[in-house]
């Protein structure tokens, strides 16, 4: 896990997200901040529409196109803002910092092109080397991606590989332009559990060989447990609650973590109460209320949930690095804020 005193290398604050179509806006992210230090795995963990994959993603200008996007608050990487650039002024610096590795490979490869080929073009664009040069970096891509027979490989089109086979040039791919982070959304969903297993050992020697920071966008607690460091936990557009994976997994605090965990087998064999699911649906973000977004769900919500936004504060007498948004954590007298 990096050391505090480290600078982040990406770094949102106050972020908020509107996104519109012609028949809706949804505040997708509201408010969120957080850090991500060089050599760590920091997951972002939360049910589907919560908001992990438009947050890490919409300051990077990679969100689908035909959707209407209002950004504001604050985003940088390496010192240097990511929001208000002209779209090549974001793509360089997006090849320049960044390696995504997208939830389904055969959607984000180009069927009609060989692998290998795919690969030395992102080589020649992100590293600016000669044709010749591509070809020999997409070969060291495939075989670093532990890939068998890359020379062979290297002419396969998307539809002639195994899952697994793709999701490792998808990493390839990633690594091409040789990024201080990746950004890995949902990288072993469409996966069984041996392949899984073995992208996640993978993603983890990477990690550690080449000190790259990973942002894992997940939903999986087991794949939390394995790999993150630090961990988010968000809740329709904003941080529930934010520490260290030991924290969070070990020592949860806000009812929507406990209900997570609850909704899932134990994944250190230690629980024996049966597992359970978190009652009703995530808000309609479209028209959100105030107060706590989990209130409506929350068995120990208070009549001061539903009024007024809780802040992310610091569980002093836990661990500082422990943050919860939750005021019954506050009111009996668990943490203190962060602005005392």
């Amino acid at each position: 896990m990096s050391d505090s005193t480290e600078e982040p290398l990406f770094s949102v604050r106050d972020l908020v997200i509107d996104l519109y179509t012609e028949q809706v806006s949804v505040r997708a992210v509201d408010g969120v901040s957080l850090d991500v230090y060089p050599g760590e795995v920091l997951a972002v963990v939360g049910e589907s529409g919560s908001g992990k994959t438009v947050m890490t993603l919409g300051p990077l200008g990679l969100l689908p196109e035909g959707v209407s996007v209002d950004i504001r608050g604050y985003a940088e990487c390496s010192g240097q803002s990511l929001l208000a650039r002209s779209g090549k002024e974001l793509a360089r610096l997006r090849g320049e910092n960044f390696g995504i590795i997208f939830q389904d490979p055969i959607s984000a490869l180009n069927p009609m092109k060989k692998v290998g080929p795919q690969l030395a073009s992102q080589a020649m664009r992100l590293r600016a080397v000669s044709k010749a040069q591509a070809r020999v970096i997409a070969l060291e891509l495939l075989q670093r991606t532990g890939i068998p027979d890359p020379e062979g490989r290297y002419n396969c089109y998307p539809h002639e590989m195994s899952g697994g086979m793709l999701q490792r040039v998808m990493i390839a791919l990633a690594l091409a332009g040789n990024p201080k982070i990746l950004i890995a959304d949902e990288p072993t969903t469409a996966l069984d559990a041996t392949v899984q297993a073995q992208i996640l050992e993978l993603l983890q020697d990477i990690q550690r060989k080449e000190n790259i920071a990973i942002v894992l966008i997940t939903h999986d607690i087991s794949v939390v447990a394995q790999m993150a460091d630090r961990v988010a936990v968000l809740y329709a557009g904003r941080v529930a609650e934010y520490g260290t994976m030991e924290d969070v997994l070990t020592r949860p605090i806000h009812p929507y973590t406990k209900g997570l965990l609850s909704s899932v087998p134990d994944f250190r064999g230690q629980r024996t109460e049966p597992v359970t699911g978190i009652p009703g649906s995530p808000p309609d973000q479209s028209s959100l209320l105030p107060g706590c977004r989990f209130a409506e769900r929350c068995p120990a919500a208070q009549h001061q949930c539903r009024e007024k936004r809780p802040a992310l504060v610091e569980m002093a007498d836990v661990n500082k690095a422990h943050r919860v948004a939750c005021p019954i954590a506050v009111s009996e007298g668990w943490g203190q804020s962060n602005d005392s």
